[in-house]
């Protein structure tokens, strides 16, 4: 390969054979980059280079030298389609030269991405270096999933370049003379260049002292590059971090290169991740003499997976409780029904009164437990407006002083500005209350909670490490001074019928509900928590804009409707079944009874006098959907009232105007229900001629 240094005088007092030793060590790092890598002088022309550059950008090899202008290579690539216009005139490529051209020489930093024709996506970085030129970085982030198994290749590349560089060094003793002088200006060169590689590089020697270290290297301990030589690898890295690197260091002792992970906290007291690759450099004598260091900050990316698996599992106990909604919806109807028409049917006396009120509040309590998990599973439909969460904390307050005990000081911090959020008014009520309570519980013996609201903005940089999309949210903050939680439970804290409360104390759906609501209305949250001192649960919520004032809409009972006319009840469950028809026959309807859709279809071509079909949505066979298909063929104006026990239920295609009960219900709401499917389908009134 063309030699890849420019020429220099070989004036100069010679240098040692150390630096020379030093700058091809730094040379062979360099070329073992997954990143390809040039260097331009300020005209601007080609200085120097490693050999990914070659095999990113796939440059003709006589085209890489030294001294080729910059200008050549966005030439080679107009021409063969690279920056995405391909069979572009002489004059046209030339306009585009310029153009390119004249934004080099006003080179400011910048960071971008581009595809190539054959696929591949670089992203691509340009550091000025002061007074020099520039310096341009290339990576391949097509296949940064791979990159451990890149790494791998890449460092077993390293250990044979280094013993074939021991092997040239020896040889090229009696040319140090010539190229000292040059050596000395190409070092500091080099240092330029690895300081703007965003990558973490160092060299120690045997005894574990720093004899070199890049910026990003320094940086990322928070210690001046200045003063990291001479440094011991304890001093950097502290007793614990260095206490986990200590085995990998000793089986780089025995002539091994290493791979591992390692986690230190960082002055900011944060956690942060390093994979490092550890290279021996073998010894003249024998043994080991120091080793190249390669690292690569990991934190996110280890942030990134903890959520996956949070999501994961998260998402697997939400298809498991939404799975189970259908079954327990359709016992809880059957409860209600039942216990509903016992109660009109027996005659009033204190005794009964005593044993049904109670089974109706736990059949009704049970209800809304099933709509708890439908929203932490994230399947329970949501009924999201702009709420100003300002008024609606500040409204809240005399129920919270009511869950809360007097011991218990509550502070709100509201902005002066009215902030909307898109969200459910009645599920974030539930959530600040499911927060609050959980304050109370612990906080024993009083303290302090505290409510705050603020404006969040997302940046793109932020949005993947927090799991959602970028834009403007509004922040609420719930702290308490309260027992804190220990941090193994932290983890499973969202977790369904989790709890550190004591036996009979909480259900453990509280956080679920809270977690599955904010997900599902499009944001996220976190807890963090002191043991002693407290805990605080931070959540966002879409911000929007206020709502334009709307009159509201004519609610529909059940006094409209006609009470005489033949309904069709089609439902697969017999039980269920016969509690809807006593309820229907209560209300004053007479009943025909179907278990499934085909029978239900063959009634409605036999028999005229239906006036109204009630079907459940999901039967073996023909469903209420395509139920109501068919009966809107046969009779358009046919009021038509669908029942579900699951999630979701939604109106056949091009038919909106169906209504969807779901289960459980009791009487009142069945006759609500019947009289916004009768007003729904009645005909437009037909102007007189």
């Amino acid at each position: 390969m063309t030699s890849r240094i420019a020429p220099l005088p070989a004036a100069g007092k010679p240098g040692s054979p150390e630096e020379l030793r030093r700058y091809d060590l730094l040379l062979a790092g360099f070329d073992l980059l997954d990143q390809a890598i040039a260097v331009f002088d300020a005209t601007p022309k080609l200085v120097t280079w490693n050999t990914a550059l070659l095999r990113l950008l796939d440059f003709p090899e006589s085209m890489v030298r030294v001294g080729t202008p910059f200008e050549e290579f966005v030439r080679f690539n107009l021409r063969r389609g690279e920056y995405g216009a391909g069979g572009l005139s002489d004059a046209e490529v030339e306009r585009r030269v310029a153009e390119r051209m004249a934004a080099v020489r006003a080179f400011q930093p910048h960071q971008a991405e581009r595809t190539r024709p054959n696929g591949q996506v670089l992203s691509i970085r340009g550091v000025p270096i002061p007074n020099l030129g520039f310096v341009t970085l290339w990576t391949d982030i097509t296949e940064q999933r791979r990159y451990e198994h890149l790494i791998e290749s890449q460092n077993a590349e390293l250990e044979t370049r280094v013993h074939a560089r021991t092997a040239e060094l020896e040889a090229a003793t009696s040319r140090i003379d010539k190229v000292a002088a040059q050596l000395a200006r190409s070092e500091e060169r080099l240092r330029l260049i690895m300081d703007a590689i965003p990558a973490m590089i160092a060299y120690v020697d045997a005894g574990e002292r720093y004899h070199f270290a890049n910026k990003g290297y320094a940086d990322w301990f928070g210690i001046d590059k200045n003063t990291i030589a001479g440094k011991s690898i304890t001093e950097v890295f502290g007793i614990d971090a260095y206490t986990q690197i200590r085995p990998y260091l000793d089986q780089a002792y025995t002539g091994e290169r290493v791979s591992y992970e390692y986690s230190r906290i960082n002055a900011a007291g944060r956690q942060v991740y390093a994979r490092s690759v550890v290279v021996p450099e073998a010894s003249e004598a024998g043994g080991v003499q120091g080793f190249f260091v390669l690292s690569i900050d990991i934190t996110e990316q280890k942030a990134s997976q903890a959520a996956l698996i949070q999501a994961q599992k998260m998402e697997a106990v939400g298809q498991l409780t939404g799975g189970l909604a259908h079954d327990f919806n359709n016992l809880l109807t059957i409860i209600t029904g039942n216990l509903a028409t016992l109660k009109d049917k027996l005659p009033a006396h204190p005794d009964f009164e005593d044993h049904l009120e109670p089974a109706l509040a736990a059949a009704r309590r049970g209800a809304e437990l099933i709509r708890r998990l439908l929203t932490f599973s994230r399947q329970q439909s949501l009924d999201p407006c702009p709420v100003e969460v300002g008024a609606l904390v500040h409204g809240m307050m005399q129920l919270l002083s009511r869950s809360l005990t007097e011991r218990i000081a509550i502070r709100l911090d509201l902005p002066t500005e009215k902030l909307h959020a898109l969200i459910d008014p009645h599920q974030l009520e539930s959530a600040l209350l499911n927060l609050a309570i959980n304050a109370r519980d612990a906080m024993p013996d009083g303290g302090r909670l505290s409510i705050a609201v603020a404006r969040r903005h997302i940046p793109k940089s932020l949005a993947l490490l927090v799991d959602t999309p970028p834009g403007d949210y509004v922040q609420f903050d719930v702290a308490d001074t309260g027992t804190g939680i220990a941090p193994e439970h932290l983890p499973r804290v969202f977790e369904p019928f989790f709890t550190t409360k004591s036996f009979g104390a909480g259900s453990g759906l509280g956080l679920a509900m809270v977690y599955g609501f904010i997900r599902q209305s499009g944001g996220n949250i976190r807890i963090l928590s002191t043991p002693g001192v407290g805990t605080s649960v931070r959540f966002i919520v879409p911000m929007t804009d206020a709502p334009v004032p709307a009159p509201a809409p004519a609610r529909h009972t059940a006094d409209g409707a006609d009470a005489s006319r033949l309904v069709l009840l089609v439902e697969d469950d017999p039980e269920v079944r016969k509690v809807i028809r006593q309820q229907l026959t209560e209300l004053g309807y007479p009943v025909l009874e179907a278990a499934n859709g085909v029978d239900a279809g063959t009634m409605l071509e036999a028999v005229e006098d239906i006036a109204l079909l009630v079907s459940d949505t999901v039967m073996p066979g023909m469903g209420g959907r395509e139920l109501a298909a068919l009966a809107r063929r046969l009779r358009p104006q046919l009021p038509i009232l669908l029942i579900t026990g699951y999630a979701t239920g939604e109106a056949p295609a091009a038919m909106p105007d169906i209504p969807t009960l779901r289960k459980p219900f009791e009487r009142a709401g069945l006759a609500d229900a019947i009289a916004t499917a009768v007003a729904a389908a009645v005909p437009p009134e037909t102007p007189a001629p």
